[in-house]
């Protein structure tokens, strides 16, 4: 091999060597802290082709991406006394590196430390809430509050909790059965308390109602009967009126009226001839 070939490959090897101390690449789901002799001198957050000094400056890589930590199970107290074992996990980002290498240092240390702020805000929190609320009815707002305080917590370690969610939240198994045994005769007794409530209402109701209807009915009796009335004077004026106009006619009409009554088919009459009541029918023979 010639002299001039050995010495390019050599020079290429020495450029290669050379590029690779100094030069570096920051992906985009990446950011560095360089230190020289231990000392931070430079952060990148962002993308792309930069230089450092080589052998001197040393490079600290950190993920950029959103990180998932997991706690492990453990055993907080209820406002009501009730023993609960909450698993909880959260989602986390570096946001600022500097604070977090000089703190927590990596990210196994920073996932420790997370897990007892996580936790300290979760048992005060549910410390304050009865199990009905925990389980059910002000869920999210606690999960809330305790991502709150932990992002506040978390602060001087250059982290941001971003989301804190509770996994499962079991009783103890020896407890179980007696809390659910509770649970449901509660949730009897505010059943038969309604029933209760409905029935009373409907008593109510009913009571009304038919105080309504004999007062309707009440009305529309006296209605009639003042109309009856009315009509029975009505007719009595009418009848008067015709007996003064002509007494024989009025008379007459009656006695037609009587005969039509009393003399129906089969019926026998047993009278006088010469009675009165046979005078419009005239003599007998």
């Amino acid at each position: 091999m010639k002299p001039i070939v050995i010495l390019l490959v050599v020079l290429v090897v020495v450029v290669g060597v050379v590029a690779n101390a100094t030069l570096f690449i920051v992906d985009e789901r990446e950011q560095v802290i360089v230190t020289q002799l231990g000392n931070p001198v430079r952060t990148i957050q962002d993308p792309g082709l930069y230089f450092k000094t080589p052998f001197v400056q040393q490079l600290h890589v950190f993920n950029d991406r959103l990180l998932y930590s997991d706690a492990d199970p453990a055993q907080i107290y209820t406002k009501d006394k009730k023993n609960l074992i909450v698993d909880n996990f959260a989602r986390w980002r570096i946001v600022d590196p500097l604070k977090f290498l000089q703190s927590v240092q990596n990210v196994y240390n920073a996932q420790s430390r997370i897990d007892d702020i996580i936790y300290s805000a979760v048992r005060e929190e549910l410390g304050k809430r009865t199990l009905i609320e925990i389980v059910a009815e002000k869920r999210a707002e606690i999960m809330k509050i305790v991502t709150e305080r932990s992002q506040a917590d978390a602060v001087p370690y250059g982290i941001n909790i971003v989301d804190v969610r509770i996994k499962r939240a079991d009783l103890p198994r020896e407890n179980k059965t007696n809390v659910f045994q509770r649970m449901r005769a509660e949730r009897a007794r505010q059943a038969m308390e309604y029933r209760a409530e409905g029935e009373e209402a409907a008593l109510k109701i009913r009571a009304l109602t038919d105080l309504e209807v004999t007062k309707i009915k009440s009305e529309a009796i006296r209605t009639s009967q003042l109309t009856r009335g009315e009509g029975d004077a009505d007719a009595l004026r009418i009848y008067a009126e015709a007996y003064q106009k002509d007494p024989k006619f009025y008379e007459f009409m009656r006695t037609l009226e009587a005969y039509e009554k009393t003399l129906g088919e089969g019926t026998t009459v047993v009278l006088s001839p010469s009675s009165p009541f046979f005078k419009f029918l005239g003599k007998a023979k």
